[in-house]
């Protein structure tokens, strides 16, 4: 009969874990379950645990679990029954299990040198942990929740005796684990940050905790006892360790799951939201249970601290305790960073729970003078913040006093409302932009009407008024008596009596939860209510309206309503450095353009048939960027119409229907263009599905195309017999298209002489040799102004777009005047808007920028040194393949092994949505997507370009 006695921690709190030698373990593994094999082992904190593979494969046979000797046969049976429970219920998941040898199951008593311990085989459970401070993606986080969620489900009806032992893990249990280990801690700093969040996590916890429900839980359900299947991006399926299985508290289970999570690179409170979420999915929280949360994951913190650090002094031998130290401290101070108010609220709100209100205040104003104040919008779409002034620091302060200057009697910034004004530029975590304090500007020295039973006390930059359950908070100024000075920013916080301090400014995502602790302040000086509830709906609304195949980038974007130069900011105050975006050629919102539209559009904007003298000016402009043959000029809306029409202008100048076109392309989505793009990328069935009149030839991609290296010498006679043979057949082609550079690759320059051959091929027979510079020409390469220079070629047609307008829709064909001339055998040409008054005035503008600010030598410049530094990241992470192209029109490789060039596709989607977390916005390019497209605004900065560096080292280290 199994002894139903279990383990009490109080009444034994020290718990050395076995330490047997490999050569004793060795024994017992044969003489009782007849095993053999080499033994590696494994870290475990109280008990000890070996790897046991075979001696001649290396394979896994199973791992080895030295039970601590404390704990009873009873609880042993009781994590056994519990793993099958699981095992049984979820069947999807991996569960280790107990091995049956030839002899029965692999479990029995040792009597060792250390004396008797119980040994257990497991199934091995193959795959990778989540060890360390790595990143974790949401996908991974939601996971971890589910898995919480999964098992808190299956083993909810589960009850054995040896249930009631009490762990010093139990959270049902923290005060008295804290209250035994705290004397005994020599760390002064660390006992008091564990005795201070211990005693505001109780004091949070205890009006709920009596009507917590219970039930059996694994409880120890945490990153390191969890393991994914290898592989790309794969999120874990499997859950080891059950030997802290228990009765506690059922939420204990998620509480213990998220302070796992806390000590990961780039994991903030808030980012726990989606483990939650996921496991009330499957597992509903109540009220009672949402409002514990907290309080438990910072228990848990303080707990893992205070013995962790006990196991280190008592069993100095522990590497594995002794690791662990640090992310364990991180876990501690990452659930104390917010309050417990807050982050109650925050999970109240994610699971759709009501939330307390917060405070309003009712009095009369403290303030009586402000009738008229001028009321300041420093957001993301302000005028205020026009030509890059959010980055001035002294915006605000300008601002300020040019309305007291022009006889407004204050001037009042509001609470809540996020600031783009002052916001710092290349964070790679999201910054605090949101006031919890209006800010007012008074015209005159102004006394505080302190109201009755208002206690008013100096508190070193300001003063506060305690009134009732409420505290006014007024800072930025040296208090006297009850005067506010004039033409100082004074700011006005309104909060409940007894909360903890609340910062001036708060990051967004936590904005909604601290305004249940700090209330609007506009009421304090006769203002009406600032501070509406924001609950975007964007997004949604988009998805309502737009068609679903007309798709955005990030599954869960920033709502991005501004752009200055290489950045972008969102309706939170966040700004993003752009390193994507080679639409905005010389930077967004560039002062120039930007007035060069607004003039023109108060002049004329119309028709494009009518007379007026930009377009002239325009074509001339750009016809003088090209060889002098190149002298007709056609003006469409886009890059997909320029390539069409090229192709159009070949038809009819040669009256064939025939278009030899390079493979894994891209040139539009128009009947022509889309007919002569084959990126599988953008059409899974390109190939099969191209019409009759379309002839393709190998990508020139001498990195992983059919010929590689040296052997790329070989597409150009290739793509000439195709050539060739089209002629012999009685097919000559109108013409050939491809990009001067193969952008859809990310930017892999052709083999030397390609093109030679290949317009020489074409022209042989009669054809037109078409440069497709939609993506890669004005300036971006930086050594060359087009594509084809760099092949010393002149084509006889030339299709660009993207960088002519900066923003603007302008697609532009160049060509010879007698090949122009031969389209009139398929009737006349127009486009109303191509070239229209506005775009041609945009595009000058755009010509005059490159120019005079000389972007095309700071593509040269910073995009040599953006390319060395990618360059650099192969040394240290494989993942990295090579970096393709020139100038600022670049493109990173990632593959999953450097022989095979196997595309890393996956990964790289997961890298871009990692960037976006540090501010860079990055995408895909490519046939496979395993390219980042690294294309930015021409006049992007070294230092911007060293900042997405450091960013894309930081993800390939620390993982995505």
């Amino acid at each position: 009969m199994i002894e139903t006695e279990v383990f009490d921690f109080f009444a034994r709190t020290e718990l050395p874990a076995p330490a047997l030698g490999a050569d004793e373990v060795r024994r017992h593994l044969h003489e009782t379950f007849s095993m053999t094999g080499d033994l590696k082992e494994l870290g475990s904190q109280q008990d000890q645990n070996f790897l046991v593979t075979d001696h001649d494969t290396g394979e896994p046979l199973g791992v080895l679990k030295l039970t601590n000797p404390v704990f009873s046969e009873a609880e042993i049976e009781l994590q056994g029954l519990a793993a099958d429970t699981v095992a049984e219920r979820e069947p999807a998941l991996r569960i280790p299990r107990i091995v049956v040898g030839p002899q029965g199951p692999m479990s029995a008593w040792w009597d060792t040198s250390a004396g008797r311990l119980h040994a257990r085989v497991l199934e091995f459970i193959g795959g990778t942990t989540l060890m360390g401070s790595g990143y974790l993606s949401p996908a991974t986080v939601a996971r971890l929740g589910e898995l919480a969620g999964k098992v808190s489900v299956a083993l909810s009806d589960m009850t054995h005796p040896a249930s009631t032992r009490v762990l010093q893990w139990d959270l049902r249990h923290a005060d008295r684990v804290i209250e035994a280990l705290l004397p005994d801690e020599p760390d002064s700093r660390i006992a008091d940050l564990a005795r201070s969040v211990a005693e505001r996590a109780t004091q949070h916890l205890t009006p709920v905790m009596s009507r917590l429900p219970l039930q059996l839980g694994h409880f120890d359900l945490t990153d390191d006892n969890v393991v994914a299947p290898h592989g790309p991006c794969a999120v874990p399926d499997a859950v080891i360790d059950f030997g802290d299985v228990a009765e506690s508290w059922a939420v204990n289970e998620i509480a213990i799951t998220v302070s796992s999570l806390l000590h990961h690179d780039g994991f903030t409170p808030v980012d726990a939201l989606t483990a939650i979420r996921a496991f009330h999915a499957l597992r509903p929280l109540t009220e009672d249970e949402a409002d514990a949360l907290w309080s438990l994951v910072a228990l848990r913190g303080v707990v893992l601290v205070l013995s962790g650090r006990q196991q280190v002094r008592i069993d100095g031998q522990n590497d594995y305790a002794d690791s662990a130290l640090d992310r364990e401290l991180r876990i501690l101070e990452q659930a104390a960073s917010v309050p417990f108010p807050v982050m109650t609220t925050l999970i109240r709100d994610g699971l759709d729970m009501a939330v307390r209100p917060g405070p309003v205040w009712s009095g009369a104003p403290l303030i009586a003078e402000v009738a008229g104040a001028v009321v300041l919008d420093t957001g993301t779409t302000a005028p205020l913040n026009d030509e890059g002034r959010w980055s001035d620091p002294t915006t605000l302060a300008d601002a300020a006093v040019a309305a007291l200057a022009s006889g407004s009697s204050a001037v009042v910034l509001p609470a809540w409302h996020p600031r783009l004004t002052g916001a710092p530029m290349r964070t790679p975590a999201a910054p605090a932009t949101v006031p919890t304090a209006l800010t007012v500007w008074l015209a005159r020295d102004t006394d505080l009407d302190v109201p009755a039973g208002g206690e008013l006390e100096p508190a070193g930059d300001g003063v506060t008024i305690a009134v009732a359950d409420q505290v006014v908070r007024l800072t930025g100024f040296s208090p006297d008596g009850v005067t506010l000075p004039a033409r100082t920013p004074i700011e006005i916080q309104l909060t409940r009596a007894h909360e903890d301090p609340v910062p001036l400014l708060v990051d967004a995502r936590y904005a909604h939860a601290w305004r249940r602790v700090a209330g609007d302040p506009a009421p304090l000086i006769g203002l009406p209510p600032l501070a509406a509830e924001r609950r975007d709906d964007t997004l949604v609304r988009r998805h309502q309206v737009l068609a679903e195949v007309q798709e955005h980038y990030y599954a869960e974007p920033p709502r991005i309503e501004r752009g200055w130069r290489e950045y972008l900011a969102d309706t939170d105050g966040r700004v993003y450095l752009d390193m994507v975006n080679n639409v905005t050629s010389v930077g967004h919102a560039h002062p120039r353009v930007v007035e060069a539209a607004h003039r023109q559009m108060r002049l004329l904007n119309t028709n494009s048939r009518f007379n007026y003298r930009g377009i002239a000016e325009f074509a001339e402009r750009v016809s003088a960027t090209l060889p002098d043959e190149l002298d007709t000029v056609f003006f469409v809306n886009s890059g997909s119409e320029a390539t069409d029409l090229a192709i159009r202008i070949a038809m009819a100048a040669t009256g064939r229907p025939d278009i030899v076109a390079m493979r894994e392309a891209y040139h539009g989505w128009t009947f022509a263009s889309d007919a002569v793009s084959t990126s599988i990328a953008d059409n899974p069935n390109a190939l099969a599905t191209r019409p009759e009149w379309v002839h393709t030839v190998d990508a020139a991609n001498g990195y992983r195309g059919v010929h590689r290296g040296a052997d790329a010498e070989k597409y150009a006679p290739e793509a000439v017999a195709v050539i060739d043979a089209l002629a012999e057949a009685g097919t000559p082609p109108a013409g050939f298209i491809c990009e001067s550079y193969f952008g859809n690759a990310g930017g892999v320059a052709l083999p030397d002489g390609y093109l030679e051959q290949v317009y020489t091929a074409v022209r042989r027979h009669g054809g037109i040799a078409i440069a497709d510079e939609v993506q890669v020409g004005y300036g971006r390469l930086g050594e060359w102004f087009w594509g084809f220079q760099q092949q010393n070629v002149v084509p006889d047609v030339v299709a660009v777009a993207k960088s002519v307008g900066a923003g603007q829709p302008i697609g532009i064909v160049v060509t010879r005047r007698a090949i122009a001339a031969r389209y009139r055998t398929q009737g006349y040409f127009f486009s109303s808007t191509g070239g229209s008054p506005v775009s041609s005035a945009i595009g000058l503008a755009v010509l005059d920028v490159i120019q005079t600010e000389g972007l095309q030598e700071n593509a040269r410049i910073v995009g040599a040194h953006l390319k060395n530094r990618l360059m650099g990241l192969a040394e240290s992470h494989p993942i990295v393949g090579t970096a393709h192209g020139s100038g600022l029109y670049l493109g990173l490789e990632f593959v999953r092994d450097r022989e095979t060039l196997e595309p890393a596709t996956e990964e790289t989607a997961a890298i871009c949505d990692r960037l976006l977390s540090l501010g860079v916005i990055m995408q895909p390019t490519g046939d496979y997507l395993n390219v980042l497209k690294i294309k930015p605004p021409l006049c992007v900065t070294k230092e911007s370009a060293d900042y997405f560096v450091d960013c894309l080292d930081h993800v390939l280290t620390t993982g995505w």
